[in-house]
């Protein structure tokens, strides 16, 4: 008689614990969202910056403030700051072109206003983030690990 696979104890503590990771990382974007907006609005309203570079540069400064929250309060990152720096500077910079791309698109292409545009970008840049930093950036080192099932020897 064949036993019913059961499911994995640990996937429901998975997802609970991706779900928590997620809602943290979330927090951190609101503060990096907040200097990014600011200073795309500073920007724009006093005529210093088209609203495509304006959302270029509020995007790097909220990075930095991206990076410090996200390695400390979200991933808990073990990894060297020289490692994890060069990481995220490389997904945020694939960010950062998806962020002119849709921003360039969206005001000049379409003639969308600019804050609406850039509520558009940050939704899809948020999700590219999040994903890169989780799985790449901040990461724990791979560790040989035994399986928790052993093979039977027939």
């Amino acid at each position: 008689m064949a036993s019913e696979p059961r499911p994995h104890p640990r996937r429901g503590d998975a997802l609970a614990a991706l779900a928590r990771q997620f809602l943290s990382y979330v927090g951190v974007s609101l503060a990096a969202l907040a200097v990014h907006y600011a200073v795309l609005v500073i920007l724009v309203e006093t005529g210093r910056a088209d609203p495509v570079r304006a959302a270029l540069a509020g995007y790097l400064a909220g990075a930095v403030i991206s990076y410090g929250l996200n390695r400390r309060l979200t991933y808990a990152s073990a990894r060297p700051h020289a490692e994890a720096a060069w990481r995220f500077g490389l997904v945020a910079a694939i960010g950062f072109g998806l962020t002119w791309l849709i921003m360039a698109v969206l005001t000049r292409g379409f003639g969308l206003p600019y804050f609406a545009a850039q509520g558009l970008a940050t939704g899809v840049v948020v999700f590219w983030n999040f994903l890169g930093h989780r799985l790449w950036t901040f990461s724990a080192r791979p560790v040989p690990v035994l399986s928790d099932e052993v093979p039977a020897v027939r």
